[in-house]
């Protein structure tokens, strides 16, 4: 009994990957936002980095080759990112974010060609498609630190160029991506204002496309003339 119970439990789990992946990413988002860039914050997004990233290998390692590239992209994010936190360097931080906007860029495309496939829509395709767009926002958040850091003073905040962290620039991907408006943050430099403008399109395709794809799921509801 058991053992049946516990293949029930491991069946309904794998069932339902993009739903642990959804879960895992809005945690790390919220984590990412709220935590102060303490020693111990930083620890605490580690850990909730290698969960998003186990979550993400589990949710697109549906064949061989998805599999290997997710695992060719989160061992060097993460390998980069706890020889930042060890030494300091801006250099492993910078390979870290290229790696893991590498690593959500490949998952994202995994998941979308999960959700359109033709097939019946199940939950996990919902949450699917929600996870895809919480990293979405997440990706650009690291390529905005990308490209700060390659060409600092990209960014003003409260009428001060400055160098955000990592959280202040998630907090600008997800108001460009929802295009609710800058805020006290503005892109100052060309490169930023056409990352902004591209997320800006992504953002409101990927809405659009998933509408329609809904929509051609769940077509409305034919009445016979004679009723």
């Amino acid at each position: 009994m058991a053992i049946d119970r516990a293949r029930t439990t491991l069946a309904q789990v794998f069932l339902q990957r993009c739903f642990y992946l959804f879960v895992v990413v809005l945690a790390l988002v919220m984590a990412m936002l709220l935590l102060e860039p303490t020693p111990r914050g930083r620890v605490m997004l580690n850990g909730g980095n290698l969960l998003v990233v186990v979550a993400a290998v589990a949710a697109i390692g549906r064949t061989q080759l998805s599999f290997v590239i997710a695992l060719l992209l989160a061992t060097p994010a993460l390998l980069f990112q706890l020889l930042a936190m060890d030494d300091g360097d801006s250099r492993f931080l910078l390979h870290s974010w290229t790696f893991g906007a590498a690593l959500y860029a490949a998952t994202i495309g995994y998941l979308l060609r999960y959700v359109f496939q033709h097939d019946v829509m199940t939950a996990d395709k919902l949450y699917g498609a929600a996870a895809a767009y919480l990293m979405l926002g997440t990706l650009w958040g690291y390529l905005y630190a990308i490209a700060n850091h390659l060409q600092p003073g990209s960014f003003a905040f409260g009428g001060a160029i400055v160098s955000p962290p990592i959280g202040d620039l998630l907090y600008f991907s997800f108001t460009v991506l929802t295009s609710t408006g800058f805020g006290d943050a503005v892109p100052v430099l060309r490169y930023a204002r056409g990352l902004c403008v591209l997320e800006q399109l992504v953002g409101a395709l990927f809405l659009a496309i998933l509408i329609a794809r809904l929509a051609g799921v769940y077509p409305p509801r034919r009445e016979d003339a004679g009723t």
